[in-house]
C-alpha cells in the first residue's frame, strides 16, 4: 500500500493556560437586568467580534465629534425605505454628522415620504403592467427641481433640499434633503444615469442632471479632504457610494491633502465586494482603521445611534 496510517503517539502538547486564545471570561456577555437602561444593555454585550466592533465604532464617532473632526455618512436608499431618516436627521441636527452622500434612488424615497408620507412601491406588481416608476409627482417635481437648481449652479442635493424645505409638504420634517438645508449640512447626490425612476420620465434632462451631480461630486470631494482623524460610514450602498468615495479619496490625495489616519465603516445586511474593498480595506491600508458591521439597517443603525447618544451624554 502506498500510504501508511500516522499514529499520534509522540505528539508534543502544551498547557492550555499557556496557549494564546481569542476569548477569555473577561469578555463574556453580561445579563441584562429587567427594566434596565440602554447603557446597561450596551455594557452587557460581549467584548468579542461585532460586540467589540460596535463599541469601537461608537467610540470612533464620539471621539471625532468631540475633537471637531468630520463624520460623514454615505447611504443607499434602503436606509430611507427601512424607516431610519429620523436618526440621520437628528445626528445632522446635533452636529454629529457633518455631511451626507446618497445615491439617486435616495432622493426618490426622501421626496415621496416628505410629500405623501408613503414610498417604496410594489415593483413586482407594477412592473408587469408598465406602471413601475411612473408616479407623476416624483418624476415631474424632482426633475424640475434638479433642472432649476442646475441652471443656478446648485448640486442635486441642495436643489431638491431647497424645494422640499420651502414647500408645504406635510412630512417635510422627515426629509434628509430638507434637513441638509435647514441645518447647513451638505447632502450630495451621486447619480448613475439609467439607474433611477427619474430617468424614465420625459422631464429628465441628462445634461442638467449630469451637471448637478458633478457639482455634488466635487462638494463631496471637499468633504473627503477633511476626513483626517474623522469617520466615514457607508450604510447600505453596494456600488455607487463606495466607487464615488474611492475616486474622491484618490483625487484629494493626488492634490496633496492629508487623509491617511481615519476610520471607515461599512454597515449592511450583506457584506459586498466593493464596500469591503473601496471603503473598509483600501482607504485605510496605510493608516486608520476599517470596520464592518453586518445586520439589518433597521436594527443596527438604531443600536449605533443610541450608543452614540448615550456615550455623548456622559
Amino acid at each position: 500500500m502506498k500510504f501508511k496510517p500516522i499514529e499520534p503517539k509522540g505528539v508534543k502538547t502544551y498547557s492550555l493556560k499557556k496557549r494564546k486564545s481569542k476569548v477569555s471570561v473577561k469578555e463574556l456577555c453580561g445579563l441584562f437586568p429587567q427594566g434596565g437602561s440602554f447603557r446597561e444593555f450596551l455594557e452587557s454585550l460581549p467584548h468579542v467580534l461585532a460586540g467589540r466592533t460596535l463599541r469601537d465604532v461608537i467610540s470612533a464617532i464620539v471621539k471625532a465629534h468631540r475633537e471637531g473632526k468630520t463624520v460623514a455618512i454615505g447611504m443607499g436608499a434602503h436606509v430611507v425605505k427601512t424607516g431610519l431618516s429620523p436618526i440621520i436627521i437628528d445626528m445632522m441636527r446635533r452636529g454629529i454628522v457633518g455631511a451626507v452622500a446618497m445615491n439617486g434612488a435616495g432622493i426618490v424615497h426622501d421626496f415621496e415620504l416628505a410629500l405623501a408620507g408613503i414610498t417604496s412601491e410594489d415593483v413586482d406588481t407594477a412592473l408587469s403592467t408598465g406602471r413601475f416608476g411612473m408616479a407623476e409627482e416624483t418624476g415631474t417635481m424632482l426633475n424640475d427641481a434638479i433642472k432649476r437648481g442646475a441652471r443656478r449652479g446648485l448640486g442635486i442635493g441642495e436643489a431638491v433640499g431647497r424645494m422640499i424645505e420651502k414647500s408645504e409638504f406635510p412630512y417635510k420634517d422627515m426629509s434628509i434633503l430638507a434637513a441638509g438645508v435647514r441645518y447647513s449640512v451638505p447632502v450630495t447626490v451621486h447619480v448613475a444615469v439609467g439607474t433611477d425612476i427619474l430617468h424614465i420620465h420625459p422631464a429628465m434632462d441628462g445634461a442638467l442632471t449630469g451637471r448637478a451631480t458633478l457639482k455634488d461630486f466635487r462638494l463631496f470631494t471637499g468633504v473627503v479632504s477633511t476626513l483626517e482623524g474623522g469617520v466615514f460610514l457607508n450604510i447600505g450602498s453596494a456600488v455607487i457610494i463606495p466607487e464615488v468615495f474611492l475616486k474622491a479619496l484618490t483625487l484629494v490625495r493626488n492634490l496633496g491633502y492629508r487623509v491617511k489616519k481615519f476610520t471607515t465603516v461599512n454597515m449592511d445586511f450583506i457584506q459586498h465586494y466593493r464596500p469591503l474593498t473601496n471603503v473598509v480595506r483600501r482607504p485605510t491600508s496605510t493608516g486608520g482603521r476599517g470596520y464592518t458591521l453586518t445586520g439589518h439597517h433597521e436594527i443596527m443603525l438604531p443600536l449605533l445611534y443610541a450608543g452614540i447618544i448615550e456615550t455623548l451624554g456622559e
